[in-house]
């Protein structure tokens, strides 16, 4: 055998197994797991705040974002006006983006807290009705709202939306 060292079947085989059964350390992160808020949530949340907007007589677009920004639901009441929409696209991204309300981004813009020119950024609006969708401690996704007369009321419809699932978002 000159000077080779044999090794048994059943040695063998218990070696090979463990390289694929010991992952290392690097592959585990190679990978990530995230929550992001589902269709079916979003459309729910899109039709509270789109509801609680129209018993306060409102007629507004509602916006719902998963996580990345990408756009789960439109919902945009028959007489809102054209911009609505659009606007409530830039506030659910405003909020995902800055990871806080629409409202308090508005703020940290105005006390110059936060530079202007951040209001300028493309799809960035510094106005109340976009708010952040928290659950499990994270961002899972943002709504927005526009079209009612005043950005506090853009909110509470956001804020009437989110909290229709919120036994649902918190784990």
């Amino acid at each position: 055998m000159c000077g080779r060292k044999v090794i048994s079947g059943r040695a063998a085989f218990v070696a090979l197994a463990s390289l694929f059964l010991v992952r290392p350390a690097a592959a585990e992160e190679a990978l990530v797991t995230y929550k992001s808020v589902s269709p079916d949530i979003a459309f729910e949340i899109a039709q509270a705040a789109l509801k609680r907007c129209r018993e306060d007589g409102l007629q507004v677009a509602v916006v719902v974002m998963d996580r990345f920004g990408a756009p789960l639901v439109l919902l945009r009441d028959r007489f809102a006006g054209l911009p609505s929409a659009t606007t409530a696209s830039s506030k659910a991204y405003t909020a995902l983006s800055f990871r806080s309300t629409t409202a308090e981004f508005a703020k940290g813009i105005e006390t110059k807290r936060l530079d202007a020119g951040l209001g300028r950024l493309p799809n960035v609006v510094a106005m109340a009705g976009g708010l952040p969708i928290e659950a499990g401690g994270g961002i899972v996704g943002a709504v927005g709202v526009s079209g009612a007369p005043g950005g506090d009321k853009d909110d509470a419809c956001a804020a009437a939306g989110i909290e229709a699932v919120r036994d649902r978002l918190d784990f």
